[in-house]
């Protein structure tokens, strides 16, 4: 039950003429309201709510949704507008996300490294495969989509993600790729490729400092805290 002191409408499309919420009642409003107010620029309505329930229920849900791509979101009905609000809220996200991550030593924080790449990368429909890219210190230089492949893999090669290891002049990566199931499980398959990088990387110089598969949000393996290469 929401406080009357939020002074929170009782309903999204009944605030058109009520002041903007303040943080607490934001915090009170359920996902398929702030969605609804951020599908309508202009001032929330029924209409507005409609959709975004029935975006939320296409999707199964937030997380479903920000691995949605832009034309399966056009497919679910959104407008162009509609659409660019969405995308630049979850890219708003992802750079939240990115600033909490410690420049120096950022694999101290790994829970915070998952979440952003799952952010930032997940796609329901392919697997992407990328890397973290880090210098002598273990400084964070950058991140970099490497490969998108179908549900089942990537067609990957250590090769290409060396070759940007060296053009970024980078001691260390971290590779990362997504399961599009949700369930971040490592496959043999999964492990007989970052052995094969790990080796590639020695003969260039370049240290691989962790494997992280990505399920849905929150859910990520870490194959060296596994100890599996």
């Amino acid at each position: 039950m929401r406080s009357e002191a939020l002074a929170l409408p009782e309903t999204v499309e009944s605030a058109v003429s009520a002041p903007l919420p303040d943080e607490p009642a934001l915090q009170a409003l359920a996902d398929a309201e702030l969605l609804g107010l951020l599908l309508s620029p202009g001032g929330p309505d029924q209409r507005a709510l409609g959709r975004a329930r029935r975006l939320l229920a296409y999707t199964g849900g937030l997380a479903g949704l920000a691995a949605s791509s832009p034309s399966m979101l056009r497919h679910y009905g959104l407008r162009d507008g509609q659409l660019a609000a969405l995308l630049a809220a979850q890219e708003l996200a992802c750079r939240l996300v990115r600033r909490s991550i410690p420049e120096r030593l950022p694999l101290e924080r790994p829970a915070l490294v998952a979440r952003y790449l799952t952010l930032r990368y997940q796609q329901r429909d392919q697997e992407v495969m990328g890397a973290l890219f880090l210098d002598v210190r273990h400084r964070l230089i950058g991140d970099q989509e490497a490969y998108r492949g179908t549900l089942h893999r990537a067609a990957v090669e250590p090769r290409e993600i060396l070759k940007q290891c060296l053009l970024r002049g980078a001691a260390g990566v971290v590779i990362f790729h997504t399961h599009p199931s949700g369930d971040p499980t490592p496959s043999a398959e999964d492990v007989l490729f970052t052995r094969r990088m790990a080796e590639a990387g020695s003969v260039v110089g370049v240290d691989l400092l962790d494997h992280l598969i990505l399920g849905s949000i929150g859910r990520w393996v870490s194959l060296k805290e596994r100890g599996m290469w």
